[in-house]
């Protein structure tokens, strides 16, 4: 169970976030929609412990992330707005590299990329250099990168945003063959591909669960 608990946040004296509240199961997607600026990255950086709120808290399988941040924090993968860089390091070495840096145990490392890789569909481009993807190729890199440890709860910010729709097909089969191993939390405007997870939508508006 993945629980938001009265998240507040404000910056420059204004409140963007106020008295979020929501669950998630896992097996379950929730979709975070709302108009530009209404809070939806704010929001899912703060779960992802990238930002602190100014009040309330997540909990995850029991974890608090204002209590336990690190223990938190392993619960989860995180997938932000932008996809991997640029750069000659090919998918399988980057994910290898990603894996390590995560704390992954060396002799766990190659099943777990192998696993996420075969999940995300890379098995083709497994030694293509990251540089030279397209961008739903990298998507996907990314998404492979986030599901790297087997999280309970999984972000995804704007996950569909500036792909075509073959790629956000294959964002949807990823999504839903890892489902069942977590509770998903996306963000964006694309109310149909979310409709396509069956996700329970929670819709922010002013700052509030509307």
């Amino acid at each position: 169970m993945f629980e938001v608990r009265n998240i507040c946040f404000s910056r420059g004296g204004s409140d963007v976030l106020s008295g979020v509240t929501f669950s998630a199961s896992v097996g379950e997607v929730v979709a975070v929609t709302g108009a530009n600026g209404a809070g939806k990255t704010t929001l899912l950086k703060i779960l992802a412990g990238i930002w602190l709120p100014s009040s309330g808290t997540a909990v995850a399988d029991g974890v608090d992330l204002i209590a336990e941040p690190i223990r938190y924090r392993r619960r989860l993968g995180w997938l932000g707005e932008t996809a991997p860089a640029d750069g000659d390091i090919s998918v399988k070495a980057y994910l290898k590299y990603r894996a390590k840096l995560k704390g992954e145990q060396s002799r766990k490392i190659r099943h777990r990329v192998r696993e996420a890789m075969e999940v995300c569909g890379l098995g083709s481009i497994a030694d293509v250099a990251v540089g030279a993807l397209s961008r739903g190729q990298r998507k996907r890199v990314a998404l492979a990168e986030a599901v790297l440890l087997r999280p309970r709860l999984l972000l995804l910010d704007d996950v569909f945003a500036g792909l075509d729709a073959d790629a956000r097909a294959a964002v949807v089969s990823i999504v839903t063959s890892f489902q069942p191993f977590a509770a998903v939390i996306v963000s964006g405007h694309e109310t149909e591909w979310f409709a396509r997870l069956n996700a329970k939508t929670v819709e922010i508006k002013d700052g509030r669960v509307a």
